[in-house]
C-alpha cells in the first residue's frame, strides 16, 4: 500500500481522490446493475442536472472551508436569488439578462455580508452562516410574498426561456462544459495565485501570516464572497435545469455542498482544499441522490446516508492530522 502511496503518478492526482473516483464508478455500476434503465442518456442528463447547481455550491464553500471557516448559508442564498431575480422577472417584466445578473449580485452581497462579519467584525463563521441562513429564507419569502416563483420554460412563446440553453441544446450537456470551464478557473485561483495561497494559509496557521504583514481580513472576506458569488451562478443553473424555486428551503443542499468538499479531501480544520476532489464528491453525492430516488426511497433516507458520509470523512480527516501532528 505504501508503495502504491508514494507512486509519482499517484502522489500527483492524490491517492484519496483516485480511491473516491473508484467508489463513483463502483456506484455507477452498481446502480446500472440494480435499477433498470438506470445507464440511460435521461438518467445520465438528470445526474448532471444536480451536478450543475450543487457543483457551484461546493466550489464556493471549499474556499471557505479551507480558511477554516464554514458557510450553513449557501442553499437558502442560492433559493433566495432565484426567488427575487424570478420574480423580479415575472412580475416587474425585467430582462431574462438583467434577472440572472441580479442572481449573481444577490449572492455576491450575500458573501460580502457574511465575510465582512467574520472578517473584520470577528463573528465566529458558524454564527454568521446561521443567521444568513434565516435571514436569506426570510427575504426572499418576503420579496415574493410568500409565493414560489416558476421560470419561463424553454418553450416560453417570449423567447424569455433561452437561458435553458446554459444546460443543455438538442441534448448536448452545455451545461457540463460552463462547469469544467469554472472548475478549471477555480483550480487556478486556489493553486496557482496569490489569493488561493493566503486562503490555504490561513486555514493552516492565521496567526502566523497576520504576522508577517498579510492583511489577513482581506483575503478571509475574499473567501466568503468567492463563495457567496457561487451561490448565486448556482441559483441560475438551478431554475435551467428545473422550474419552480419555493421559499424558505435550500437547507439540504448546504450538507451535499459540505459533504462534496469532505470527501474530496478539504480538510475542515482548513488549510488542505482540493478542487478536484470537490467535483468527484459532487458526482458521487448527485449519482447516490439520482440512485435513492430511482430505488423509490426517500429524500430522508438520501439525509441519513450524507450525514454519516460527512461523520466518515470527517472523523478520517481528523484521524489523519493526530497522525500528522
Amino acid at each position: 500500500m505504501e508503495a502504491i502511496k508514494n507512486n509519482p503518478l499517484v502522489k500527483k492526482l492524490g491517492f484519496n481522490r483516485i480511491i473516491l473516483f473508484i467508489i463513483l464508478l463502483l456506484m455507477y455500476g452498481a446502480f446500472s446493475f440494480i435499477i433498470p434503465g438506470f445507464a440511460s442518456k435521461a438518467r445520465i442528463m438528470s445526474i448532471l442536472n444536480y451536478v450543475y447547481f450543487l457543483g457551484f455550491l461546493a466550489l464556493g464553500v471549499t474556499f471557505v472551508i479551507a480558511t477554516g471557516g464554514i458557510d450553513f448559508s449557501i442553499g437558502p442564498v442560492m433559493f433566495c436569488c432565484a426567488l427575487m431575480a424570478g420574480y423580479t422577472l415575472n412580475t416587474y417584466g425585467a430582462p431574462v439578462i438583467v434577472a440572472l445578473l441580479m442572481s449573481i449580485v444577490i449572492g455576491f452581497c450575500f458573501g460580502c455580508f457574511n465575510g465582512y462579519l467574520v472578517a473584520f467584525v470577528g463573528v465566529p463563521p458558524f454564527i454568521v452562516s446561521m443567521a444568513t441562513m434565516n435571514i436569506a429564507k426570510g427575504l426572499g419569502s418576503v420579496f415574493t410574498k410568500t409565493q414560489s416563483v416558476s421560470w419561463p420554460q424553454s418553450s416560453d412563446p417570449s423567447g424569455n426561456g433561452w437561458f435553458r440553453n446554459l444546460v443543455k441544446v438538442n441534448g448536448i450537456p452545455t451545461g457540463l462544459i460552463l462547469f469544467a470551464t469554472a472548475v478549471i478557473i477555480l483550480y487556478i485561483v486556489m493553486n496557482n495565485t496569490k489569493a488561493g495561497r493566503y486562503i490555504l494559509c490561513l486555514g493552516s496557521n492565521k496567526e502566523a501570516v497576520r504576522l508577517s504583514g498579510v492583511n489577513v481580513k482581506k483575503w478571509q472576506m475574499l473567501a466568503y464572497v468567492i463563495c457567496g458569488t457561487m451561490a448565486g451562478i448556482a441559483a441560475i443553473f438551478f431554475v435551467s435545469a428545473y422550474t419552480t424555486v419555493q421559499p424558505g428551503l435550500g437547507d439540504t443542499y448546504n450538507n451535499e455542498a459540505i459533504a462534496s468538499c469532505v470527501m474530496g479531501g478539504t480538510s475542515m480544520g482548513g488549510g488542505l482544499a482540493s478542487i478536484g476532489g470537490t467535483v468527484i464528491g459532487v458526482f458521487v453525492i448527485s449519482l447516490l441522490q439520482e440512485g435513492i430516488m430511482a430505488m423509490r426511497m426517500t429524500k430522508e433516507v438520501q439525509m441519513i446516508i450524507t450525514g454519516l458520509i460527512v461523520i466518515v470523512f470527517v472523523y478520517a480527516d481528523v484521524s489523519a492530522r493526530r497522525r500528522k501532528n
